[in-house]
């Protein structure tokens, strides 16, 4: 089993200063990894990856949750294509940070293979 790490902080999560293991048996950190990684950049998996770091100085519109959740949609994709999970649905949602700027909330919710729903939450920097 997986390591769990944090999307908010990027690093994993500790306990007593050890690593708390993925919940979800490791689709936790399969999501993760799909959205942060720039689509291409992986040297042993070109298809790894997303394009949600094109949107990261982007301003906050509604055109940009269009933008994230398909490009969400497709950097998920591979995790239905193999069967781990069943369906993915993607949701969005606007928070105003107080140092000023934007962030656009990606709310991934997960069927896996055996039914059981798991969320995650994806945070994505705008202006």
């Amino acid at each position: 089993m997986d390591a769990l790490i944090n999307p908010v902080i990027g690093d994993y999560v500790l306990t007593a200063g050890t690593p708390e293991r993925d919940p979800a048996g490791g689709l936790g950190n399969a999501v993760y990894l799909r959205l942060m990684t720039p689509l291409g950049s992986y040297w042993a998996d070109a298809t790894l990856g997303s394009r949600l770091h094109e949107i990261q100085r982007e301003k906050d519109l509604a055109r940009v949750e269009i933008l994230a959740r398909q490009y969400a949609q497709q950097a998920l994709a591979p995790i239905l294509a193999d069967g781990r999970a069943r369906s993915i649905d993607i949701a969005t949602e606007r928070t105003k940070l107080s140092a000023g700027g934007s962030r656009l909330n990606l709310l991934i919710e997960v069927t896996d293979a055996a039914g059981n729903r798991l969320s995650f939450t994806h945070p994505v920097k705008v202006i």
